[in-house]
């Protein structure tokens, strides 16, 4: 059998049909939401400087540091979201665990070397005074802290910490929708002055999401998540070499916090 076919056996802790639908409908809503990204990304492309937001950013547009940056932070975020989102892919990780890790250097090298730096020089510029530079700075600083402890804890091999260091990660990468989806609904719902929107969502984009987060790995969810992993791993290693399925275990060892110095 098709480990992957058999993966719904791996997860015990939760409902089949929940997951499953848990499942569609975060995916639907990663797609439609990326989706709406892409179509506020493409305008940018003639490198006009009174495109969209940049109607609200006269005073530094002329600035040729900050326009690098913004053009950076634009059109990485798109990659960025994608990228991430394998991370979680069972398929990949078990069908194409190369694959897996070179998206996974990708996602890391850009937001370290380009997209974070970037995102902290416009976090000195931000509309919306002090208080919504002071977030977007805490969130472009603990983007990357978070993110390179993935990268570090990968490297040491301790793939329990990676998980949830990744967990988090992609949790301050979804605020480029998130944020977008909060400034929409406090302006139709509540009717809030634009730029007092944007104050908020500056703090509401991207601090629920890390709080759904820590929740996640709080509960185990990341551990259950590489558990799965690990399973149809070995799962397929059996298959593809079944004169060595002797050497492997049936099924994988319980993973847990103890197991981060491993």
């Amino acid at each position: 059998m098709n480990p992957l076919q058999n993966r719904k056996s791996l997860l015990p802790h939760q409902p089949r049909r929940l997951r499953t639908v848990a499942k569609i409908t975060l995916a639907f809503i990663l797609c439609v939401f990326s989706f709406l990204m892409l179509r506020l990304t493409l305008p940018y492309l003639a490198l006009q400087n009174d495109t969209a937001f940049l109607q609200l950013k006269q005073s530094v547009v002329g600035n040729p540091v900050w326009k690098v940056c913004f053009y950076i932070h634009v059109f990485t975020s798109i990659f960025l979201l994608a990228a991430g989102f394998t991370q979680f892919s069972a398929l990949i990780f078990c069908r194409a665990p190369q694959v897996h890790r070179q998206i996974g250097r990708f996602y890391i090298g850009i937001i370290l070397g380009l997209s974070g730096p970037a995102s902290l020089v416009m976090s000195l510029f931000a509309n919306g005074g002090w208080s919504s530079r002071i977030a977007f700075t805490s969130l472009s600083l603990l983007w990357m802290y978070v993110t390179y402890r993935a990268f570090e804890t990968a490297r040491e091999k301790k793939f329990a910490l990676h998980s949830a260091f990744m967990f988090r990660s992609f949790a301050l990468t979804l605020s480029a929708l998130t944020l977008r989806a909060w400034k929409y609904i406090l302006v139709l719902s509540f009717a809030l002055p634009p730029m007092d929107a944007y104050r908020t969502v500056a703090w509401l984009g991207w601090i629920p999401n890390l709080l759904v987060a820590e929740w996640l790995i709080r509960n185990d969810v990341h551990l259950r998540l590489l558990q799965t992993f690990k399973a149809l791993a070995a799962q397929q290693s059996r298959m593809d070499s079944p004169q060595h399925a002797h050497i492997l275990p049936a099924s994988p060892p319980e993973i847990s916090n103890e197991d981060v110095e491993k």
